[in-house]
């Protein structure tokens, strides 16, 4: 593949996971408490139906602000953007090491470098699908104070299991060998992880003690060169303070990027 096709390709490929080219197409539950009256709505809720608009917020869509029925990100177009080019970056630099992310959702973001590294030939490195693929878990605020009243483990369109992900994979012809998935909370699965080295880890954890499990397993593993992301920095508190307490305690200095209204990342130095 040439160079100005794997970029072609690779732009595409985000577009789809993001469903940013069909978003005109979407159908999105539609507001009608105000405008149907109480006996319509009565009869919509009997028969267990739903109301819909078609057409997504495009704007909404591409920094990352909502929840898509069918898309397989909702991370947006810059941190889209964001993890292309940290790839890129190692592969185009030697930097060695596997790509992984924690919290994978539909499995987008984790779809997207397995894309890449297609693109460019790469047979030599891993992505890992980290993920319970239950949805998050409830807060443990005894030992981790930091997620008390954060309590998203009833969301359930965070709830998706394996076997979409890889169906996911699949449709877009990268379900190989080179995906590898560590299904479980992040504290039974990364710390004994067979993964030797990182050149990206991306954290999508959202609590206090999702992202200080896999900052503890994964970050003695990352090769210098290699990034950090933290998708939930400035959105989550608790993942703020995570991630600024494990800097801390390990005088980790490397200056920390904002990639848009919540996301960061950082290069490991030495």
């Amino acid at each position: 593949m040439t160079a100005d096709a794997a970029t072609r390709y690779i732009e595409l490929l985000a577009e789809c996971l993001s469903r940013s080219l069909f978003i005109d197409e979407e159908p999105h539950r539609a507001g009608v408490s105000d405008v149907l009256a109480p006996e319509q709505l009565a009869v919509i809720r009997a028969h267990g139906w739903q109301v819909v608009e078609i057409g997504g917020d495009a704007a909404q869509r591409a920094e990352g602000r909502d929840w898509p029925p069918f898309a397989e990100t909702m991370i947006g177009a810059r941190r889209l953007a964001n993890l292309r080019q940290c790839v890129q970056q190692v592969l185009d630099e030697g930097v060695p090491g596997d790509l992984i992310e924690t919290g994978a959702w539909r499995g987008g973001a984790t779809i997207l470098m397995r894309g890449i590294l297609a693109a460019y030939g790469v047979t030599d490195r891993c992505v890992w699908v980290a993920d319970s693929f239950e949805g998050l878990p409830p807060p443990d605020a005894d030992r981790y104070p930091a997620d008390d009243g954060v309590d998203l483990s009833e969301v359930g369109i965070l709830k998706v299991d394996a076997d979409r992900v890889r169906a996911n994979f699949a449709r877009y012809g990268l379900l190989d060998d080179q995906v590898r998935f560590l299904e479980g909370w992040f504290s039974d699965t990364l710390p004994d992880a067979p993964i030797e080295s990182l050149a990206v880890m991306r954290l999508d954890g959202d609590l206090y003690e999702s992202t200080t499990d896999a900052l503890t397993a994964l970050y003695p593993k990352l090769s210098p060169g290699g990034f950090v992301i933290v998708d939930d920095y400035g959105a989550f508190e608790p993942c703020r303070r995570a991630v600024d307490d494990y800097r801390a305690a390990h005088l980790i200095d490397d200056p920390i990027e904002e990639v848009d209204w919540t996301g960061v990342c950082w290069r490991r130095g030495t």
